[in-house]
């Protein structure tokens, strides 16, 4: 994605203001967040979006998450045409999901984190994968897997309404809808609120701009101000 081309859409903005995000002012601020986290392009290089690495490192560094399967998933989520980056227009309409999403939205989008294979279903392997990895094993188990293997078993039969085996979307909204503690079931895919109250996450992004671009930012933003 060309400097030019993000700089046409920055000044029509309003073609691409998801609902979640209620003004010009908080799209704005993503924009140039995008801008500076995406970098200069260098010589005879096309800057397309943020690649997996980059995405990765703000996903750890702002928003706490270490989970690399996790992370894989909310890229892959967030990477909507499967070209291998974001596009501004994916960083803003991910992020209104990921920061202001309504439960519909959040559910679809955890859903999407958790379906590692992208076949429209979370299978028993891919909660045993995500569990495993989501669990603190304690040293006295002799067969820890064992013990992840009966939490899959009691996670299907609580959730897998039509008894297939595995879950669908389907099954997987009337689980959340029913208790929506279960909605995170196999692993941290959302920022804590507290990130968002608090402000830390606008707090937090400058100061990782700053850090990995050597920039000294001294401007804030308001975007969760009203919060």
């Amino acid at each position: 994605m060309s400097y030019k081309i993000i700089n046409i859409i920055e000044h029509n903005i309003s073609a691409i203001i998801p609902v979640n995000l209620v003004n010009k002012t908080e799209v704005e601020c993503l924009i140039r967040e995008f801008k500076v986290l995406l970098g200069e392009p260098g010589m005879g290089r096309a800057v397309n979006g943020l690649d997996r690495v980059k995405f990765r490192s703000i996903l750890h560094n702002i928003f706490g998450m270490t989970d690399d399967m996790i992370l894989d998933g909310v890229f892959r989520t967030f990477d909507k045409d499967n070209d291998s980056f974001v596009s501004m227009k994916e960083w803003i309409e991910g992020l209104s999901v990921f920061l202001r999403g309504t439960l519909d939205e959040k559910i679809k989008y955890c859903f999407h984190v958790y379906d590692l294979n992208n076949d429209n279903y979370i299978s028993r392997d891919e909660m045993f994968h995500m569990l495993k990895n989501s669990l603190i094993r304690q040293p006295t188990e002799e067969d820890p897997d064992e013990g992840i293997k009966d939490l899959v078993e009691i996670t299907l039969k609580k959730m897998d309404h039509d008894h297939d085996g595995r879950l669908s979307l389907a099954d997987f909204e009337k689980a959340v809808r029913e208790e929506n503690l279960l909605l995170e079931a196999f692993g941290t895919c959302l920022p804590d609120m507290a990130v968002i109250i608090n402000e830390r996450f606008m707090r937090n992004m400058v100061t990782y701009i700053s850090r990995s671009e050597g920039l000294n930012l001294t401007f804030y933003f308001p975007f969760f101000s009203e919060y």
